[in-house]
């Protein structure tokens, strides 16, 4: 069977989207770990998949500056606003990726 370069370059480009976004690509549920002496959770938002973020518990003797850091798939990832935290306290910071975003595909933190 001979296929035409356009029904060609159709099925090559439908093939790399399908590729693009297996399906384990679906953000699952909150994370804990602890890093930097934070105690930091992530998060997705239950009405708004596009919006997320991170809860950190500063367990450290000092102030700890944090931020989210948002991979926002097929847009522009996305960092979080800069939260200080004192001792013993929790701070979030959080993101929403851009309306075309293919979803939330991980969530980390940066200590400032």
């Amino acid at each position: 069977m001979k296929l035409s370069l356009p029904v060609l370059a159709l099925a090559t480009a439908l093939g790399a989207l399908a590729s693009a976004a297996p399906a384990g690509a679906v953000p699952g549920p909150a994370a804990a770990t602890r890093a930097g002496g934070l105690d930091c959770r992530t998060w997705i938002h239950n009405n708004d998949p596009l919006y997320g973020g991170v809860d950190c518990t500063n367990n450290t003797g000092a102030a700890v500056t944090f931020h989210a850091n948002i991979v926002c798939g097929w847009a522009p990832d996305v960092t979080g606003n800069s939260v200080t935290v004192a001792p013993g306290q929790v701070g979030e910071s959080s993101g929403h990726c851009a309306f075309y975003s293919t979803g939330i595909g991980s969530i980390g933190w940066t200590v400032e």
